[in-house]
């Protein structure tokens, strides 16, 4: 598991989920694992004894010699298919909650965006630490999330029309490229990359939260604090920060793709493939975050 990246995948319901379900039991009361034998193969003298003894007939025991190996799906194990179907429904809930607050009254739908931003915290905190998934609870994040974008998406879409469907654009095009990147083997995260990706995040973070209180005692006046109030060459600070915020989030998701790619080869059970369609969702939010706030500052210095 790529350890250091999505808080999601390192938690003990996600790292405790590696652990492959054991071998159903036939209804004779042996296990029954066909891996190494080819569908059709005659059983030998030995199996037929051992079927005398377990009160089989030759015939019951060929017949079971000829049913095909049991794959993922059939013994309960997490599969990549799975995982897409559950990320799709966590997204599909979340693009119905922007929805919400896209179109309903203005001042209902600033209440909402905080209540969904608020709420979503809280829900993200409770799926990270929470020892078993709960399907409706992660669903029930992705609804407040949708509020919350939808909201944010009206009010920067207000102020600089098409930042919202940009945004949209820009973080599939991110998502794809970065599955792409990841399945060709091209990037991977290398623990010196992990260790890299860490370091930046807790520096990011850290600007993010002075920016935050500066901006809520009034130090900077700027739409976006200090992304805005200060200037490199003439360019403000935000779109360095945003490139490298959606850089970060890229990176996040090679580290989301390897732990899934991880559990889904060590046999984890089916039930935390939510785990993983959680920890997609949550990633892609901070993506689009990312990418709406940018272009909004580009939009901003024209």
């Amino acid at each position: 598991m790529a350890l250091g990246g999505n808080p999601v995948f390192n938690g003990k319901n996600f790292r405790g989920a590696k652990q492959a379900p054991p071998v159903p039991q036939n209804p004779y009361g042996q296990q029954f694992n066909p891996a190494g034998r080819a569908p059709g193969q005659v059983m030998d003298g030995q199996a037929a004894w051992s079927a005398q003894q377990q009160g089989m007939t030759n015939e019951q025991l060929q017949q079971m010699y000829n049913q095909p190996a049991a794959g993922p799906a059939d013994t309960g194990r997490m599969t990549y298919d799975d995982v897409i179907m559950k990320t799709v429904a966590c997204l599909v809930v979340l693009v119905i909650g922007a929805a919400v607050t896209l179109f309903v009254a203005p001042g209902l739908s600033s209440l909402l965006m905080i209540v969904g931003a608020l709420g979503g915290f809280v829900l993200a905190l409770v799926n990270t630490f929470k020892k078993q998934p709960s399907p409706a609870l992660i669903l029930a994040y992705a609804g407040l999330e949708g509020l919350f974008l939808g909201g944010l998406t009206r009010i920067l879409d207000g102020m600089y029309p098409g930042v919202g469907l940009q945004a949209v654009i820009g973080t599939l095009a991110v998502f794809g490229v970065t599955l792409v990147l990841f399945k060709s083997g091209k990037v991977r995260a290398t623990p010196k990359m992990v260790r890299f990706f860490m370091i930046a995040t807790i520096g990011y973070a850290v600007f993010a939260l002075i920016n935050l209180v500066m901006m809520w005692t009034g130090a900077v006046q700027e739409p976006f604090g200090l992304r805005t109030s200060i200037t490199i060459a003439g360019i403000p600070l935000g779109v360095f920060i945003g490139i490298l915020a959606i850089g970060l989030a890229a990176f996040s998701l090679i580290m989301d793709f390897t732990s899934i790619e991880q559990g889904v080869r060590a046999g984890a059970p089916e039930r935390y493939s939510w785990v993983a369609a959680f920890g997609l969702t949550v990633t892609l939010v901070w993506l689009y975050v990312e990418i709406i706030r940018l272009l909004a500052i580009l939009r901003g210095d024209d």
